[in-house]
């Protein structure tokens, strides 16, 4: 008898880790960009994310760059960062979780009623390879609901995955919910907030690493952020970049395989 329960035990492990709630998870990363060249993820990313719509750039031969913030928890330099957009009318997607809509509202309801994206960064901010296609969709709908009672905004349609962690399996949840997968192709270590480096580090980072179609990743939590992105846009203008929307780089990509002009 004792053999038998044994045995039954493992099979049932081995088939728990032949089960997709146990496949291989990634971590995103990528080269980064230089010279104005665009950062590349290589051969596996470039193939996988399009089978989910899932992006991490625009269209390189064009000079539009995508803003894009994640918001898990406020540290007092949003504001700041919002004034700077509406300097430079650029618009940007915020990435935010059931902690930050809970403590902060106000700066909520003011990205949305400013034109801005408000998009999914998940409830809890957990590693979505280990939990349930359930926890992940409850994840996602309470911040979708959350973000619906402040701002009145009925869709939600961006995640940014938590910790940037994901594999094919979350991507196909978070699509069946509607959601499409927002990567990025620059970024810096930028979200320590007890190693800040100074506005002129932020600017240099984001600057030596730029190039047309960029999606941006910036923390909010970030000093440097907050005080080195008016610099940073005024010298993007000047290089001829423009500031454009995560929905008109959807709506490029759609078009031309939906037929929808």
């Amino acid at each position: 008898m004792k053999k038998k329960a044994m045995l039954t035990v493992l099979v049932c492990l081995i088939c728990s880790l032949g089960s997709p709630a146990f496949a291989e998870s990634y971590n995103w990363g990528f080269n980064k960009g230089k010279n104005e060249l665009p950062a590349d993820a290589g051969k596996n990313f470039n193939e996988m994310l399009p089978k989910y719509e899932a992006i991490y750039k625009g269209d390189t031969t064009k000079k539009d760059i995508y803003l894009t913030f994640d918001n898990g928890y406020e540290n007092g330099y949003t504001a700041q960062i919002l004034d700077v957009l509406k300097k430079h009318k650029a618009p940007g997607a915020f990435f935010v979780t059931g902690h930050y809509l809970k403590t902060a509202p106000e700066l909520v309801v003011r990205m949305a009623n400013e034109g801005h994206i408000v998009g999914n960064h998940s409830w809890n901010h957990p590693d979505m390879t280990s939990v349930t296609d359930d926890v992940i969709r409850t994840e996602l709908e309470r911040v979708k609901k959350a973000t619906e009672k402040l701002t009145g905004q009925k869709e939600m349609n961006y995640l940014r995955p938590p910790r940037g962690v994901f594999n094919e399996r979350t991507m196909e949840v978070a699509k069946k919910e509607g959601y499409y997968h927002i990567f990025w192709s620059l970024a810096y270590k930028d979200w320590i907030v007890d190693q800040q480096k100074g506005a002129a580090f932020a600017h240099d980072e984001v600057l030596k690493q730029i190039h047309p179609g960029a999606i941006l990743l910036l923390h909010t939590v970030s000093k440097d952020n907050a005080d080195a992105l008016d610099s940073i846009l005024t010298d993007l203008e000047k290089r001829g970049y423009t500031f454009s929307s995560l929905d008109n780089l959807m709506i490029e990509k759609q078009l031309p395989s939906r037929m929808l002009y």
